[in-house]
């Protein structure tokens, strides 16, 4: 880490303390942070933060995504993902044979799955009674395979749609067998700036409230931030500190994602200051800024998917101690215009971590560690 004097020259005296005596930041560090003109001191904070937590290990997981429909009732102006319904020009639904078909396919490599990543649109008709046969499914063909799957957004949707309480749609899903939730729908928090992004979905005490209902059964969630489009640096900070506060109540939250926002095929009008992809630097700061203020979640996550191959692994050194995973197939970010490839593979994955400086290390859903490297330092 840069010394002292140097911190303080920036005006991050009180920071860099905090930083070193593992005290909690505030919302106005989190700014100045944010608005700090050198990066690299920012990264060497965080990098401190994730070497305190985590060593040099990085994480990654064999897993594979089926997004099961993209007709969806939300109407989000950003996403590229979405279609109205079937009978629209590039609108899927998956049967629960399709479901099954891809899982038994994934099933048939050498991959040996360690986490099935299930998410999609909230469709206006499908029944939450298909969902658990589709759990009960996935269990019966492999009961050791852990499925991380719906997020709040979703929860929300199928109480709606049947009628119950978000807690009571919980409760079936975990006794079909679900054991872990993806933390996507979280978008941005800020209630004047989210109705102009996602105006039909469920608000941030939702999203929040379902989260914490999920802890309370033992659902360990995910956590993301969706950022580079019409926010500012103080809704970042105001969507951390939410999470924090959260994970302060419910404790459940495994792993932060912040999401850039992909620009290609999205209808939301940007700014002319800001159209185009996401900067990297930008990118690589949240991740630092992200690591720095949730101090009490324990992992964060470089996605591949959208950050891309190269700079995900940049991402390490800027305090992320995880890359997902082997993916197989992914939609939602590549129909929003991601150019990374559709899966990697095991033998990928670990190079890049190993090129990168870090010792990879894979774990499941809920991570907990699958292997043992051959390197110590994984093991301590």
């Amino acid at each position: 880490m840069l010394d002292a004097a140097y911190y303080a020259a920036l005006g991050l005296s009180s920071i860099h303390e905090k930083v070193l005596a593992g005290q909690r930041l505030s919302f106005d560090d989190g700014l100045a942070l944010f608005r700090c003109p050198d990066i690299t001191a920012v990264g060497a904070l965080a990098l401190h933060v994730r070497c305190r937590l985590h060593g040099h290990k990085a994480f990654y997981v064999v897993n594979r995504q089926i997004n099961y429909t993209n007709v969806c009732v939300n109407g989000c102006t950003f996403c590229a993902f979405r279609r109205d319904a079937e009978s629209d020009p590039g609108a899927f639904a998956m049967s629960l044979d399709d479901v099954m078909a891809r899982l038994r396919a994934a099933d048939a490599t050498p991959l040996q799955l360690d986490e099935l990543h299930i998410v999609g649109g909230c469709h206006p008709t499908r029944p939450l009674s298909w969902f658990e046969d589709m759990i009960r499914a996935v269990r019966a063909f492999n009961p050791n395979l852990p499925v991380k799957a719906f997020t709040a957004v979703e929860i929300e949707h199928f109480s709606r749609l049947e009628g119950i309480s978000s807690l009571e749609v919980l409760r079936r899903l975990q006794a079909a067998g679900l054991v872990m939730m993806p933390g996507g729908g979280a978008e941005i928090f800020d209630e004047e700036l989210r109705p102009q992004i996602c105006p039909h979905k469920a608000d941030a005490a939702a999203w929040l409230r379902i989260s914490g209902e999920a802890h309370s059964l033992g659902i360990k969630t995910n956590c993301t931030m969706l950022f580079g489009h019409l926010e500012t640096y103080e809704h970042r900070v105001d969507h951390l500190c939410r999470l924090r506060e959260q994970q302060d109540k419910s404790g459940g939250f495994t792993c932060f994602i912040p999401l850039p926002f992909l620009t290609a095929n999205s209808l939301l009008k940007l700014p002319e200051d800001k159209v185009g992809p996401q900067r990297g630097l930008d990118q690589l700061r949240t991740v630092a800024v992200s690591r720095l203020m949730l101090d009490n979640i324990p992992h964060l996550k470089a996605y591949w998917i959208m950050m891309g191959p190269k700079l995900a692994p940049v991402a390490l050194w800027y305090g992320a101690d995880d890359l997902d995973g082997t993916i197989i197939e992914e939609r939602i970010g590549h129909m929003a215009g991601a150019q990374s490839a559709q899966g990697m593979t095991i033998d990928e994955l670990e190079h890049s971590i190993r090129s990168s400086g870090f010792t990879p290390v894979r774990r499941n859903a809920t991570f907990n560690i699958m292997n043992d490297t051959d390197s110590p330092e994984a093991r301590q």
